[in-house]
């Protein structure tokens, strides 16, 4: 049994707004339904991803240093990094929230690290091991990534918290900025991402190396 035709054997292409299945005969390329721009591959997807990861990765080890915040406490003050603040709450038996810290802060971070890194060697190695499995990877980072931020959201609910019982007072500090650019860059990453590459078969090396270099 002959394998069906892909879509570029068809010459179509998915808009990447609305997800149309676009004619890429028909000049302009640009999607007929939201007028997006179209394209085979996502322009410069392996240069870009490698960019954003290297630059969340310079500002991961600030973000973990620089303390994130400043409690003030009946006259009594003091800076707490991400992990002080989680071994913090831990001591205190808001384990929840400790929890909820340590997940958004630095295992998320370090998961998409290390998944994206995986990603991207094995596509420009051109191997064909678990394509499946490297699909539904791509897929759990782009997932975990929606989640990154609630670290910032828990410091502004502590910070409510604290100012609304009139005990103290917290102001942001440094790290917290380091660790919002982390969030967006490594969101940013995940997105120049092009998981279609990880389909790509070694033998066509002209589609995989113009996807590469466009």
């Amino acid at each position: 049994m002959n394998p069906p035709p892909t879509a570029s054997q068809l010459n179509l292409c998915l808009c990447h707004s609305c997800g149309l299945a676009c004619d890429m005969a028909d000049e302009p390329h640009h999607c007929p339904r939201c007028d997006a721009p179209l394209h085979r591959r996502k322009t410069n997807s392996l240069t870009r991803t490698w960019a954003y990861m290297f630059a969340a990765l310079a500002f991961y080890v600030p973000a973990n240093l620089l303390p994130v915040m400043n409690t003030t406490m009946l006259g009594d003050g003091a800076d707490s990094t991400i992990m002080s603040g989680v071994l913090e709450f831990w001591e205190h038996g808001a384990w929840d929230i400790a929890l909820i810290i340590f997940i958004a802060s630095i295992a998320v971070p370090g998961i998409k690290f290390v998944a994206l890194s995986m990603l991207l060697i094995t596509v420009q190695r051109g191997s064909l091991w678990a394509r499946k499995e490297r699909s539904k990877l791509y897929r759990f980072v782009e997932l975990i990534g929606y989640w990154s931020m609630l670290d910032v959201l828990v410091v502004a609910l502590v910070a409510a918290l604290v100012k609304f019982q009139a005990l103290g007072d917290i102001e942001p500090r440094p790290g917290i900025l380091f660790f919002g650019l982390v969030v967006v860059f490594t969101m940013l990453s995940a997105m120049s991402f092009d998981p279609r590459l990880i389909w790509e078969s070694p033998s066509a090396k002209e589609p995989l190396d113009e996807a590469i270099h466009q």
